[in-house]
């Protein structure tokens, strides 16, 4: 008989339960037979912000914080970003293998075909404010896109699936690259599909009508390597919404659309614009130590540095540092970028931070290469949404297609009042 399971004896009523382990898991539902009284709704068990309850089981993302390892369909992501491409890796995230070289042409066509939108959802993101957030119109386009394509709502068809995939990886950069241009009040650059996703993107927004116009690789390079780092990230925040908007069977333009709102937030999306706010207030390289020690005093934060799921070195990161060099070479060198390396050294030998493993993590760095690449700081959350958005794809034909989900609904912990009269206006006490 196997003792893989825990023995549970409750002291209110010295009862004793037997709760299977499952791949080092307990069933939460189990817990429900613990009960004082035969018509109690059972034992639930409490974990505000889900830090450690399993919502799903998945084969798609691996991380391994204490040890630095992140994974894609078991890939290393060392080797992924060495040797693959976003578009590649996106296939392998949502088909569970890395692509032929027939396969992958077919991946990158449909793709790429699909980068224009309509012209009537052009005229919508022209309706927004000039000053509107980029993240805001992002948002609001790709809600607006499943009016677009009713076919949508057919979850159930594999076929129907697969070409909204290929619609919304298509269009996110054209939707974000007409934000840019509505934002600094000129004409759209429409689509060449001839340079790739991201030299595509980086066209998009910044051709000026300059003959012989190219997209210096190593910039191109440089935006791939992010979106390829940036795909998917087990269940965060924005991967969670997708999933559980997605449990209602919603079209995946309206999940979408959901997992980017839940991605606007300062405390997820928004991560490397604070490192940069964070290098603008400290000003210049002599004010490092300074700003250090008031770090150590608990009177300013380190931003950047440490990770909720890492408690050792970010891969990401070290992959993502080694590219900065690269984007440098291209676009100089300058002040911000100067006080952050410069942080970064301090940081790495300073006791107190390696004590506490504050290490730089991946919005260190990309919030710095980003900033080299003269992106404006509000257009990063669209940046981290473009290329998450075929992460949040993966979870949720998984999530669709795995039978064990069912509509998210978790439970609460009542703490009201148990019950009360309803008192007339005229007999109720003034405040």
């Amino acid at each position: 008989m196997s003792n893989n399971y825990l023995s549970i004896t409750d002291r209110r009523t010295e009862k004793t339960y037997r709760i299977d382990i499952v791949d080092d898991c307990i069933r939460a539902t189990d817990l429900r037979q613990i009960k004082v009284r035969p018509d109690d709704f059972g034992m639930m068990s409490y974990d505000p912000a889900y830090m450690n309850t399993a919502a799903c089981s998945s084969s798609i993302t691996y991380i391994d914080g204490e040890n630095s390892i992140l994974r894609y369909r078991g890939y290393p992501i060392e080797e992924l970003a060495e040797k693959s491409t976003f578009l590649e890796c996106a296939y392998l995230l949502i088909y569970g293998e890395l692509p032929t070289a027939e396969q992958l042409d077919h991946w990158t066509s449909r793709i790429m075909r699909h980068t224009y939108i309509h012209e009537n959802l052009t005229q919508i993101i022209e309706s927004f404010r000039y000053d509107a957030h980029p993240m805001g119109i992002l948002i609001s386009s790709v809600a607006a896109m499943s009016t677009f394509h009713p076919e949508a709502r057919n979850v159930d068809d594999a076929e129907a699936r697969e070409k909204q995939i290929w619609r919304i990886l298509g269009k996110l950069p054209t939707i974000a690259a007409f934000a840019y241009r509505v934002r600094i009040g000129r004409p759209h650059n429409y689509p060449d599909i001839s340079r790739g996703y991201a030299g595509n993107f980086l066209y998009m927004l910044d051709y000026m009508n300059e003959r012989d116009y190219e997209v210096a690789p190593a910039l191109s390079r440089a935006l791939d390597v992010l979106f390829l780092l940036h795909a998917d990230h087990e269940q965060n925040c924005s991967t969670a919404t997708m999933r559980a908007v997605g449990s209602t069977q919603v079209d995946p333009y309206s999940a979408v659309a959901a997992a980017s709102a839940a991605l606007f937030g300062p405390l997820h999306g928004g991560a490397n614009e604070a490192v940069l706010r964070m290098l603008e207030q400290i000003g210049s390289v002599s004010a490092i130590p300074e700003y250090v020690e008031r770090v150590k005093n608990g009177e300013m934060r380190l931003m950047g540095f440490g990770h909720r799921i890492y408690t050792s070195y970010d891969p990401r990161a070290s992959i993502i540092k080694k590219v900065a060099y690269d984007v440098f070479e291209v676009t100089g060198s300058n002040q911000l970028i100067d006080i952050a390396l410069e942080l970064e050294r301090i940081a790495l030998e300073d006791e107190y931070f390696v004590s506490h493993r504050l290490y730089p993590n991946v919005d260190f760095y990309s919030g710095i290469i980003l900033q080299a690449m003269r992106f404006p700081t509000d257009m990063f959350p669209v940046l981290f949404a473009i290329p998450r958005a075929a992460g949040w794809l993966a979870q949720w034909i998984e999530m669709l297609d795995d039978p064990a989900q069912k509509i998210a609904r978790p439970r609460q912990v009542y703490t009201g009042y148990e019950q009360r009269p309803y008192v007339p206006v005229e007999e109720r006490a003034s405040a």
